[in-house]
């Protein structure tokens, strides 16, 4: 019994760990026509329309859009200037379930390219 609760506590500490810690590297890059302003004009109203609650900020070169999650670290979306439009860092955290479909934070995101 000792040995089960033991497996079992090592494996929730593991996905807990990797819920609680925030993401180094882009889920998804993406490189856009359009620039960071344009792209940023399109995906945030889907935003809005999937029920999301974007906040925008800005600089002379990027616009990041970060989606607070009830449940991991927050979405982030970033927008850069680069050369002929935009390159797009795309930061999301998944639940182990829903991996296998993009989520609307994805799905906005590639939609607005």
């Amino acid at each position: 019994m000792r040995p089960l609760f033991s497996l079992s506590l090592a494996f929730a500490s593991l996905l807990l760990a990797g819920c609680a810690s925030a993401p180094n590297d882009p889920t998804l890059t993406l490189q856009t026509s359009k620039t960071p302003a344009q792209y940023a004009d399109c995906v945030v109203p889907k935003l809005q329309g999937s029920a999301l609650s974007p906040t925008v900020s800005q600089t002379s070169r990027s616009y990041r859009i970060v989606v607070p999650s009830k449940v991991s670290a927050d979405n982030v979306l970033e927008a850069y200037k680069a050369g002929e439009g935009g390159k797009v860092f795309l930061y999301e955290r998944h639940l182990l379930a829903s991996n296998f479909l993009p989520s609307s934070f994805e799905r906005a995101a590639q939609d607005c390219l």
